[in-house]
């Protein structure tokens, strides 16, 4: 199989047994050996090129995901095989690195000292991508994840959510705002390729009564809607958390009791669970259990 798939993608049977590092007559006869245990040719071969078949695009296919699965549960035997050391990017989203997080990191050093851990900020712009790309191999990011190739994992914080509007606006005198307020101004747009439905949610295009909400500059990081809101450019909801970790003179943050609560949770790829990123997993998920749950609002003292 791993003759057939090298003579399918490189469509030349020398280049084939170089990728391969095996001769070229090896690979020939192993491609032979396939073609006679299935019945039929998976090439039409040439002087000058080969190509599959019918049957042998539909053998490639089927068979390029499995293929796939199998080296990453060697990979995955292997890590476990050495333990769990080396390096670990997690990223995190803003305030979602917050409450539980030095637990969980203290709890998974004292089980695996021999791993480092490095922290990575995401940006809300694009919050899954640096965990697709590779750059992070877990991260702490908000609720709604729903993308097949991701696994959610435990929860670590739920939270209810405040209105943050700049300082002079008319609504930093009330003591809590509604979604319906949304409409009487206008939210942030976020620069894409944040999912529509994950921005959707914390950031609705309409109010709860159907009403749409205007939506003003589109904006790539947490700091840029600070800065945006404090110039009195718009409105937004926001995470209760981020009252106490981005607190600033030019921005009130007002309770906002009709917004269901956001979550925290761990977040990592479907084909890149290691030893390492099962481990973190675990921890974060003991932590939550002994704490009796995410952490939330009331921790914060």
């Amino acid at each position: 199989m791993e003759a057939f798939l090298a003579v399918a993608e490189e469509a030349h049977f020398g280049r084939a047994a170089e990728r391969l590092r095996i001769s070229q007559p090896r690979i020939s006869q192993l491609v032979r050996a396939l073609e006679r245990r299935i019945g039929a040719a998976l090439f039409v071969r040439s002087s000058r090129r080969v190509e599959l078949t019918p049957l042998g695009g539909q053998l490639h296919e089927e068979l390029v995901p499995v293929h796939s699965r199998l080296h990453e549960v060697v990979r995955r035997a292997r890590d476990a095989a050495r333990g769990v050391e080396g390096v670990l990017r997690v990223g995190f989203l803003g305030s979602a690195a917050n409450e539980l997080t030095p637990r969980i990191l203290s709890a998974f050093h004292d089980r695996h000292p021999g791993c480092e851990v490095l922290m990575v900020e995401t940006h809300f712009a694009d919050p899954l991508g640096p965990l697709r790309r590779g750059e992070v191999d877990l991260v702490f990011t908000r609720l709604p994840v729903e993308e097949p190739d991701l696994v959610v994992g435990p929860v670590v914080v739920r939270e209810p959510r405040v209105l943050a509007v700049g300082a002079s606006h008319p609504f930093a005198r009330r003591e809590q705002a509604s979604l319906e307020d949304l409409a009487r101004d206008r939210v942030f747009a976020v620069a894409s390729p944040a999912p529509a439905y994950w921005w959707d949610f914390h950031v609705p295009p309409t109010t709860p009564s159907g009403v749409p909400v205007e939506r003003g500059p589109a904006v790539a990081t947490f700091q840029e809607l600070l800065a945006h809101i404090a110039a009195g450019h718009g409105i937004s909801p926001v995470a209760a958390s981020v009252a106490r970790y981005y607190g600033r003179p030019d921005i009130v943050y007002v309770p906002l009791p009709d917004a269901p609560p956001t979550e925290v949770a761990l977040v990592w790829r479907a084909q890149g669970a290691t030893a390492r990123v099962a481990a973190f997993a675990r921890a974060a998920a003991d932590v939550v259990r002994l704490n009796g749950g995410p952490a939330g609002l009331a921790e914060q003292g």
